[in-house]
């Protein structure tokens, strides 16, 4: 036993119970605290917000957000392949060709629902500014550092 909680002693109990006959995958990590339902839920309402100013949908500008202020990664491949359907949030960002082929690289974006906590802050951040500039009335800077006290930790 790890802790004095007896996880890790049911959780072993639990796999010498299992079906010999079935295989089983089992990945262990790290716990992290995750963002809050408050600060996600004030991330969409300030995306609401900020669209109704410019007459753009909440997933506009969330998707716009994370473009400005999100997690992303490049990422080539064949320009044959429609990345419709495989990643929801997706930008083209060039073409080139490698030994004749033709590839297409994007820029992906991971939604808020992905983020840790530091991500989620920068993120979050990045919006309260935004939704300021337009003149939107936000929560003072202690109430969203109190959303987010423990992001950084």
């Amino acid at each position: 036993m790890i802790d004095g909680t007896g996880k890790i002693t049911k959780f072993l109990q639990d796999i010498f119970n299992l079906d010999k006959e079935v295989i089983y995958d089992v990945k262990i990590d790290k716990h992290r605290e995750k963002r809050s339902i408050n600060a996600n839920n004030y991330l969409w309402e300030l995306c609401t917000q900020i669209g109704n100013v410019l007459r753009k949908s909440k997933e506009e500008v969330y998707f716009e957000m994370l473009v400005e202020y999100g997690q992303s990664i490049m990422v080539s491949v064949l320009s044959n392949v429609n990345m419709n359907g495989f990643y929801k949030y997706f930008k083209e960002a060039g073409k080139s060709i490698l030994n004749g082929k033709e590839f297409t690289h994007y820029k992906l974006y991971k939604g808020s629902s992905e983020y840790d906590t530091k991500e989620m802050y920068i993120l979050l951040e990045g919006v309260v500014q935004e939704a300021r500039q337009l003149g939107i009335k936000t929560k003072e800077d202690y109430e969203i550092e109190k959303i987010t006290e423990a992001w950084c930790k």
